[in-house]
Order: C-alpha cells, then sequence, then structure tokens
C-alpha cells in the first residue's frame, strides 16, 4: 500500500521534509539562545548596577577600553584634573518623569586626554549659575563607564544649541569644542554633590531586555511552528494518498474507460452480472 512512497514525487516531499524541518529546528534554537543571553547580560548588568560605583570595585579605565559590551556599565576609576573652563550642560535629559540637564566637566588626565564625566543632573532648564563647583586639585573620579551617544535627546538640535550647551556625548562633538584629546568614553558619577542627582547608568544598543529581545522569543516560536506545520502537511498529504491507494484496491471511484470497437467507434462498457443471477446463466 505504501509503494508511493518510493515515486520521484514522494522522494522529492520526503527530501524536503528531512531538510526543513532541522533547519526550522536549528534557527529556532538559536533565537533562543540569543534572548538567554540578552536575559543574561541583563541580570549581570543590573547586579553591576546595585554594586554601584564601588571603589572596592571599580578599575582604572585604561584597563575597560577599548569599549565592548562586556566592558560597558562597569565601574571605573581615572584621576585627573576638572576642566572647569570647558564645563557643558546637556539639555534635554528625563530622570524620571522630569525633564532637566545633565552636568558634564571634563576631567583632565595624566595622558593628557580628558574624560568626559557627567557629575550629575539637575531639573528643569540649562543654568550654569545652578550648577556647584567640582572639586579643585587632583582627584580620582569613580563612575559607571558608558559608550558614546549617537544621537541627541528627542526636541533637542544639536547644530543649535548656544556656547557651553552640549547635545551629544561623545568625542566626535568634544574635539571640536575643548583643545586636547578626549576619550570616546564618559562616566556618570553616582556619588554626586547636592542638588545634583546622580544619572543611571544606560544599557548599550542592543543589550538587555529591551524589544529586540522578545522579537528573538518570538521568532523562536515562529521557528518550531514553522517546523510543526511541515510535519502537519506531511501528514495530510500521506493520509490523502494512503486513502486514494485503498479507494483503487477496492473499485471505488475508478472511472471506467469506453474501450473502442474495431471500426473505431466507442463501446458501451458493460458491468458484468453478479454471479447468483440467473440471467446471466
Amino acid at each position: 500500500m505504501y509503494r508511493f512512497l518510493l515515486t520521484p514525487r514522494w522522494w522529492v516531499i520526503n527530501l524536503f521534509v528531512l531538510l526543513s524541518v532541522p533547519v526550522c529546528l536549528f534557527m529556532g534554537s538559536w533565537q533562543l539562545s540569543r534572548f538567554e543571553d540578552r536575559v543574561d547580560s541583563h541580570q549581570a548588568r543590573q547586579e553591576r548596577s546595585a554594586e554601584g560605583a564601588a571603589e572596592a570595585l571599580a578599575k582604572p579605565l585604561d584597563d575597560l577600553l577599548p569599549l565592548t559590551q562586556e566592558t560597558v556599565g562597569q565601574p571605573a576609576r581615572a584621576t585627573g584634573r576638572y576642566d572647569t573652563g570647558h564645563e557643558f550642560l546637556v539639555p534635554g535629559r528625563r530622570l524620571g518623569d522630569r525633564d532637566g540637564f545633565y552636568v558634564l566637566t571634563p576631567l583632565r588626565t595624566g595622558e593628557g586626554r580628558a574624560l568626559p564625566v557627567v557629575r550629575g543632573w539637575l531639573p528643569g532648564e540649562a543654568d550654569p549659575a545652578r550648577v556647584p563647583p567640582p572639586p579643585g586639585g587632583e582627584v580620582t573620579v569613580t563612575g559607571v563607564l558608558q559608550a558614546p551617544e549617537s544621537r541627541s535627546s528627542p526636541g533637542v538640535h544639536a547644530g543649535a544649541l548656544p556656547s557651553g550647551r552640549l547635545g551629544i556625548i561623545s568625542a566626535a562633538t568634544l574635539v571640536n569644542m575643548v583643545p586636547y584629546e578626549v576619550y570616546d568614553a564618559w562616566i556618570t558619577v553616582q556619588r554626586v554633590r547636592e542638588p545634583m542627582e546622580a544619572v543611571p547608568p544606560v544599557a548599550p544598543a542592543g543589550t538587555g531586555l529591551d524589544l529586540k529581545a522578545f522579537q528573538n522569543l518570538g521568532y523562536t516560536a515562529q521557528w518550531f511552528v514553522f517546523a510543526g506545520f511541515v510535519l502537519f502537511m506531511w501528514y495530510r498529504l500521506f493520509r490523502r494518498e494512503t486513502e486514494t491507494v485503498r479507494d483503487r484496491a477496492l473499485g471505488i471511484g475508478v472511472e471506467e474507460v469506453p474501450t473502442p470497437s474495431p471500426d473505431g467507434t466507442p463501446t458501451t462498457p458493460t458491468t458484468p452480472a453478479p454471479s447468483g443471477d440467473s440471467s446471466a446463466r
């Protein structure tokens, strides 16, 4: 009954199933592993945030550079002097449900380069008169390492800001505003001077439990559904073919083709009478 499985048509169908199901399962497992990696990364980042920028856990800045997804969010420390002559306010920054601005002061290190340090956040419009001065002399600053930004806050046009204002925290922006080299990273201090408030660290793009992470979880379900759909369609085709072969074996649904006579005219096929019919004797 199952000899139809050896026909060329079914060889193609079976080969397709044997190839597509493992591929679907592999892709689903891969998407699931991507989601699990993001969960682990998010948990590790939360643990580091809970530990804060403790001096005992902070590493020298140069040990964490160049930036990677593993080093972003880690406590870092740097020693130098604050450049009060080039302090910047970063407007359009929200903390919770309040609008305000960051206070960014470059820290000149012993290597000659400067590290952008966000010393804190203040509510309201950016006003340098409200900003407390940074400590003088040589200081060791500890904060959470952050990646350079690629865009400014919504509603803030970086090119239209007045002097002393900054739209994007990055070396590419600061290099045109200060007369020295700038690290392509910045830190946010967690111990701030009142009335400023600490700026919480921001996870880099592509990490944490964001929308993209749950997209990976959705893709996982889709690939597994695809594998199940392929098996379901194979079963339906197999069942229909089996029923067709069985019906043919029983003579059900088989159309009789007229047999041509010697002169070429079709003759009406006759159905043999049952053996118990007296008229057939």
